[in-house]
C-alpha cells in the first residue's frame, strides 16, 4: 500500500509562488508514473503535471506549462510542484498521485494512488 502526504499549500497573492511537496511511504518513483491534480469548488478533478517512472518525461497541462515545473527527489521519496505566477484561477486543492500503469498520464482514472489533498488559494 503506497501512501502519499502532500504539504506546502497555502494563501498567496497573484504572481506570487508556491512550493507543493508529496512524500510517498515508500520508494517507488522507479515503479510508478508520480502526477499532480488539482479540484475547484464545483468543477471536476483535472490533471496538472506528471512524470513518467524514470523521471524523463514530463507532462504538463496547458494552463500551467511554463508557470509549473513538476521535480523528484529519489532520496527524499518527495515529488515537487513548484507553482510560480499563480493565478486566481489556480485556486484549487492539489492532489499527488501515483500508479503502476505506464500509460494515460493525464487520466485521473489511472492513478490508484491519492493523497489528501492540499488547498491553494490565490487572491487577485
Amino acid at each position: 500500500q503506497v501512501q502519499l502526504v502532500e504539504s506546502g499549500g497555502g494563501l498567496v497573492q497573484a504572481g506570487g509562488s508556491l512550493r507543493l511537496s508529496c512524500a510517498a511511504s515508500a520508494r517507488i518513483f522507479s515503479i510508478y508514473k508520480m502526477g499532480w491534480f488539482r479540484q475547484a469548488p464545483g468543477k471536476e478533478r483535472e490533471f496538472v503535471a506528471a512524470f513518467d517512472r524514470s523521471g524523463g518525461s514530463t507532462y504538463y497541462a496547458d494552463s500551467v506549462k511554463g508557470r509549473f515545473t513538476i521535480s523528484r527527489d529519489t532520496a527524499k521519496n518527495t515529488v515537487y510542484l513548484q507553482m510560480n505566477s499563480l493565478k486566481p484561477e489556480d485556486t484549487a486543492v492539489y492532489y499527488c498521485a501515483a500508479d503502476r500503469s505506464t500509460t494515460y498520464y493525464t487520466y485521473s482514472g489511472a492513478y490508484d494512488y491519492w493523497g489528501q489533498g492540499t488547498q491553494v488559494t490565490v487572491s487577485s
